[in-house]
């Protein structure tokens, strides 16, 4: 009687699943850069919103807007990724906005974006100009 034995090998099983780690643990932070980057958008989409409700509201009066609920925005992006302020005092010619992610975005490379009246603010620890076309 010859029988013959179908079916996986504990070794081939382990194998298998050792290959399997490996490739996710080259692959989790290549993903996680990934899904950073598609977050991005959230606050860079509210912070564009948000300066052009400024810009409306300087039509109307002789500054920009002192506070978000002034144009209204709202202190967090749709998504909730971003926490948007309006930092200092703005005036009749200037004014500066950042969204600074929060929660599971807070370890971002990029960090904190900026906008003032003349678009995207670059300075100082600000995110870039590579973080606001990725």
């Amino acid at each position: 009687m010859n029988r013959t034995q179908e079916g996986f090998t504990l070794i081939e099983l382990m194998i298998v699943v050792v290959v399997v780690a490996v490739l996710m643990t080259l692959m989790l932070p290549a993903y996680q850069k990934y899904t950073d980057r598609a977050r991005r958008g959230d606050g860079i989409t509210a912070l564009l919103d948000a300066s052009l409700k400024q810009e409306k509201y300087r039509a109307d009066s002789v500054t920009y807007a002192g506070t978000l609920s002034s144009i209204p925005v709202a202190a967090t992006s749709s998504e909730g990724y971003y926490n948007l302020s309006i930092v200092g005092t703005p005036t009749g010619s200037s004014y500066l906005m950042t969204a600074a992610p929060t929660g599971i975005q807070s370890g971002d490379d990029c960090g904190t974006f900026a906008i003032d009246q003349n678009g995207p603010n670059h300075t100082g620890s600000y995110a870039d100009a590579d973080c606001w076309r990725r």
